[in-house]
């Protein structure tokens, strides 16, 4: 399992003790296409890394849903309100292709954060990254056309133009499948 760690770039940073630690709390799962892995409403109990396959994250909205995030093979899956409040989320997290995926306990996590500086750092760590991200999502919504984050898009994740579904790409850029269509006859 070490091994296997290793090569998920998440994982990278830690020491062999670490490693050995956070894989003693670990399991292995795999869920089909489809399987919404984080529901919102709902305290989430486990943190999530995405061995392989695809995610999104969406919230629901008046007869629809919004996608705010695509997630890929190394990726951290979490609900960011459970995580930090202990309270429910406001996002789903959907499987878009079988996937396999390292899951640990919530209650483990944190035992390990106060056993483990090592630990507890990478945990602080992907929280800031994580909002980071957020963030530059945020500016970019309000600061850049559909066309510039749709280039944006293709340009830092061009696989996910082939597996996803052009209505959550849709979402995701806050347009609609005909207006992303246009967009991409243009490019």
């Amino acid at each position: 399992m070490i091994e296997q760690l290793r090569n998920i770039a998440v994982f990278s940073s830690l020491s062999e003790e670490s490693l050995r630690e956070l894989s003693n709390c670990m399991e292995c799962i795999q869920y089909p296409k489809g399987t919404t892995i984080i529901r919102a409403d709902k305290v989430e109990p486990y943190f999530y890394v995405l061995q392989s396959g695809i995610a999104r994250a969406y919230s629901d909205g008046e007869n629809q849903q919004i996608t705010f995030w695509f997630g890929q093979s190394g990726d951290v899956l979490f609900s960011f309100n459970s995580y930090i409040n202990n309270r429910p989320g406001y996002e789903n997290i959907e499987l878009l292709a079988n996937s396999a995926l390292i899951r640990i306990k919530l209650t483990d996590l944190f035992l390990l954060y106060q056993q483990n500086l090592e630990i507890a750092n990478w945990g602080r760590k992907i929280a800031e990254q994580e909002l980071i991200a957020t963030e530059r999502r945020l500016i970019d919504r309000a600061f850049k056309g559909a066309a510039e984050r749709y280039r944006d898009f293709t340009a830092q994740s061009p696989e996910l133009i082939k597996k996803v579904a052009l209505k959550h790409i849709a979402s995701y850029l806050g347009v609609t499948q005909v207006t992303l269509s246009r967009i991409r006859a243009a490019h």
